[in-house]
């Protein structure tokens, strides 16, 4: 169902954060950003192979880490380990869940700090706009479908929404 605006939110922020939820509703995004403690893969969003699990800092388990098969670049063939500089899940205590979410739902969890890692606005931008494990999304490596939006498109999406003051659309 589509979302209703709120009383007197700006038609173009609401536009802007439909874009950025599109992307975050991507699997390339939303498989790191599970309901639960083990991420997903692949463009279905299917469990992880080997019962990965977050961990207590969203880096894995002991013995099971996500660096341990992870590495900082992607590997150059496809269905071998993805990789960027920082790969890991957000800790448990702040999971930043982005699956199952609705667009409302999603909308005021990412601009509230008490949710979203404790990021400003600003920083969520910058996050977005700049940290390479998010950038990986567009360069997934062989064999992995990288985010449909253009990363100039969401760069632009967000900074309307942030500094149109990150309305979101009523609850759905």
């Amino acid at each position: 169902a589509a979302a209703t605006p709120a009383a007197g939110a700006d038609p173009a922020v609401l536009a802007a954060w439909s874009v950025i939820y599109g992307v975050l509703q991507d699997p390339r995004c939303m498989n790191c950003h599970p309901s639960g403690d083990a991420p997903l893969q692949g463009d279905d969003s299917h469990p992880h192979a080997m019962l990965v699990q977050r961990g207590v800092a969203g880096h894995g388990v002991f013995g099971m880490r996500c660096d341990t098969c992870h590495q900082t670049t992607n590997l150059d063939a496809p269905h071998l380990p993805p990789g960027a500089p920082g790969w890991k899940l957000p800790a448990p205590v702040m999971p930043l869940v982005f699956q199952g979410r609705t667009s409302g739902e999603l909308c005021r969890q990412l601009r509230d700090p008490a949710q979203n890692g404790g990021r400003t606005p600003e920083q969520l931008f910058e996050h977005m706009a700049k940290d390479p494990l998010v950038l990986w999304g567009w360069n997934p490596g062989p064999g992995r479908t990288p985010v449909s939006t253009p990363h100039a498109e969401l760069v632009r999406a967000l900074r309307v929404w942030v500094d149109g003051g990150c309305g979101c659309p009523v609850k759905e």
